[in-house]
């Protein structure tokens, strides 16, 4: 695989990609379809390595592609979906360009429109409209109309079809809402709220309920992604119905077999995170019982660098989830402290430790200023239930490499000057003197 340098003086190694590119576009359009295969398949993994490097050239790439789309027979099809929705997940926004869209999207709708709701064939193809609609954001809309209903369409299909599928017309298979859900978060996370009014022309809140407590758990996975898509941009759809979603959403988290849902749970975590800083009290009546699910968790996430599996072994299967689980879980905790905090603040002192080393694994973005927040509240508080996490605390405030939001940056200035003042006869000095220099240096920034 070539790599190329960001010096734009290196000539010969953009000579040898075009080379490679060139035969790979070549190749796709070949007559036999053994050779259409490898070269889609080459394709798809060049794509993922030069990402941003295509989108000088995507024209020529797209125009190779949807010729292979036009000819290419049913099962060699679905890899030209796979190659496409990979193309829009390497260039993102890139791809937004009135001459790309006019040469994708017609042969696309085309399909969409020939394919029906019982055909399989039908997944890859949702599954390509869910990256081309991520990447497009905003320039998906005069697309989105028509989609969005037929994945309401397809839903509710499906859920008769479950308990009546002569009624239905069709055979039950739990992928067509799986794919379904997917692209409508697609829809959510590109549109933002350009899909609200799509969303309050249509029973999705309901359906999306019924989801949420199916009995299969790639489905609920799928559900509780759309949930939490759909609080960060139009919550006011959700909350006729916010109680039924928060105990479906808190139920995933008591469930005894945890280790066979973990991704539902993680899913289900941050969902009820994004409902809380957008319907605020609101969240009140669950914060109690989700945050006795969520301690424990924290508690024991020592497990990931130790690689101990004998303690809450329910939670810590895999590795990749793990670490999602951990960083939604301390995200979600400040969250909920953040809107209640005379309700988190009393329980403080039982998580403040794991919380905070959670909270130093996290990257700077804006769920972990929320968390910090919900930090810094509970800390006011209840200041002496934190101190002896003092030391973790300030690790943690140091893990950032800028607050950029200078309201949080004051906050986070007035409670270490608070704990500063408080602590007499060289308390403060020990506490400082527990972190490494660069930590220090951090700290700095905040006058301390």
């Amino acid at each position: 695989m070539f790599h190329l340098s960001q010096d734009s003086g290196n000539k010969k190694g953009y000579e040898q990609f075009d080379s490679v590119l060139t035969g790979l576009l070549r190749r796709i359009l070949d007559t036999n379809k053994r050779v259409q295969e490898a070269a889609c398949s080459a394709f798809a993994t060049l794509e993922e390595e030069a990402a941003e490097e295509l989108a000088p050239r995507l024209e020529v790439i797209l125009q190779h592609l949807m010729c292979a789309f036009g000819k290419y027979q049913r099962r060699n099809l679905r890899i030209v979906y796979d190659a496409i929705g990979t193309l829009a997940d390497a260039v993102g926004e890139k791809l937004n360009q009135p001459v790309y869209l006019e040469i994708l999207m017609p042969p696309l709708i085309a399909k969409w429109q020939q394919v029906s709701n019982s055909d399989k064939d039908l997944f890859r193809l949702l599954e390509c409209f869910t990256s081309i609609a991520q990447a497009l954001g905003t320039g998906f809309s005069q697309f989105v109309q028509p989609v969005f209903q037929r994945c309401i369409n397809i839903i509710q299909t499906q859920q008769l079809a479950k308990v009546d599928p002569i009624s239905a017309g069709v055979q039950y298979d739990k992928e067509f809402i799986v794919c379904s859900l997917d692209l409508l978060s697609g829809l959510t996370e590109g549109l933002q709220g350009g899909i609200e009014s799509l969303v309050a022309q249509s029973n999705l809140r309901d359906l999306l309920l019924q989801c949420c407590m199916d009995d299969d758990s790639d489905v609920r996975q799928s559900a509780f992604a759309l949930v939490g898509d759909l609080a960060k941009v139009c919550p006011v759809h959700l909350r006729p119905r916010l109680s039924e979603f928060l105990d479906v959403a808190t139920n995933q988290l008591t469930t005894p077999k945890l280790n066979e849902t973990i991704a539902v749970a993680n899913n289900a975590c941050w969902a009820i995170g994004e409902l809380a800083i957008k319907v605020r009290q609101e969240i009140s009546p669950v914060v109690m019982t989700v945050i006795s699910c969520l301690v424990p968790i924290l508690q024991h996430a020592e497990c990931l660098d130790d690689h101990v599996d004998t303690i809450i072994s329910c939670v810590y299967d895999q590795q990749g989830v793990n670490k999602s689980v951990v960083e939604n879980t301390a995200i979600t905790l400040g969250r909920l402290a953040w809107v209640c905090p005379d309700l988190v603040s009393p329980h403080v002192e039982h998580f403040m430790q794991p919380w905070c080393i959670s909270l130093s694994m996290i990257r700077d973005d804006i769920e972990k200023e929320d968390a910090f927040r919900g930090l810094c509240a509970v800390v006011r508080a209840n200041p002496s239930a934190a101190l002896s996490s003092l030391v973790l605390m300030c690790k943690a405030i140091a893990s950032w490499d800028e607050i950029r939001n200078g309201e949080l940056h004051n906050e986070v200035c007035q409670v270490l000057h608070g704990y500063k003042q408080m602590l007499r006869n060289g308390a403060w000095d020990q506490c400082m003197s527990a972190l490494e220099p660069p930590e220090k240096d951090k700290l700095s920034k905040y006058q301390v």
